[in-house]
């Protein structure tokens, strides 16, 4: 029973954003390095809350101070990682295909993945003492902790890797747009969630409360998140029928563009002009030929 509990919680922590890395990350080698290097900025994250930790001897037993620190590394880190996608984005776009990291939406589709990155490394560490502890017979129940406590605690880990891949969209557009006030929704609900989870420790657990507002917190940035990145009710509609994009292609006189609501919504996308695509008048067609001949 013990095995079956534990792939059950570990599938509902992990199966979600295996899900979402199989559908959106996998089939694009650019976005695998970036998720790998966004996970290793929060394992630096890590690293530096353990250092801080291991350094003031007297807050060692107080598990707030640490969570605290904890908190403002990973957003100081989300920072420095921000700044180093920016540099490397020219090389990126270079060693790109045209149709991933190059498209319209390429800047929201990166944070996106330094988001989930950030959110699969946060959820495993998150986690991995749990599963530990399930795996082993006999195990819930154990300590007085109550029969809830794994699956609450696979439901807080999907909820903070979905939290950081919202957070990580919403945290890159706004340093872009430098609209600070979505950095500071970012921290401060980051703060929050994570607070939370200190009623689970009272007797008994307050899992009613912890796990719908984290849950609550998720829906509000997951609708900004998918705002931001240019979703509409119309595109999901269009995605859920799976409804062929519309094109409208534009006399070839004229800049050549293209027209598409694919998104559900209108957007126009200069194309680039090439010999190719170069109009040739009839008249002087005919009089090449002509030429040709003689």
């Amino acid at each position: 029973m013990a095995y079956l509990e534990c792939i059950g919680c570990t599938l509902l922590a992990f199966g979600p954003p295996l899900a979402m890395f199989l559908v959106t990350i996998a089939s694009d080698p650019i976005r695998i390095i970036i998720m790998i290097v966004s996970a290793f900025f929060w394992l630096m994250s890590l690293l530096a809350t353990g250092i801080v930790w291991f350094a003031v001897v007297p807050l060692r037993t107080t598990l707030e101070f640490g969570v605290v620190f904890s908190i403002i590394f990973q957003e100081v880190f989300r920072f420095l990682l921000y700044l180093v996608i920016r540099k490397a984005e020219k090389g990126l776009q270079m060693v790109a295909d045209g149709h991933t990291i190059l498209a319209d939406n390429h800047r929201d589709m990166m944070a996106y993945v330094c988001g989930f990155g950030y959110g699969v490394m946060s959820g495993a560490f998150g986690f991995v003492n749990v599963v530990r502890d399930c795996w082993g017979p006999g195990t819930v129940g154990l300590r007085g902790n109550p029969i809830e406590f794994f699956p609450t605690s696979a439901a807080l880990a999907l909820s903070m890797i979905l939290l950081h891949t919202c957070w990580g969209v919403i945290f890159f557009h706004s340093l872009t747009e430098r609209r600070y006030v979505g950095v500071v929704a970012v921290v401060v609900s980051h703060f929050i969630v994570s607070g939370l989870t200190f009623l689970n420790s009272l007797t008994p657990p307050l899992y009613y409360i912890t796990i719908p507002v984290a849950y609550v917190v998720l829906i509000i940035f997951a609708i900004l998140s998918f705002r931001i990145a240019g979703g509409s009710i119309a595109g999901l509609s269009a995605a859920a029928t799976r409804k062929p994009p519309t094109t409208l292609e534009v006399d070839a006189g004229d800049d050549s563009a293209t027209v598409d609501n694919d998104d559900g919504g209108f957007r126009q996308r200069q194309m680039s002009r090439n010999a190719s695509d170069e109009v040739v008048d009839p008249d002087s067609r005919r009089n090449r030929s002509s030429a040709a001949m003689l």
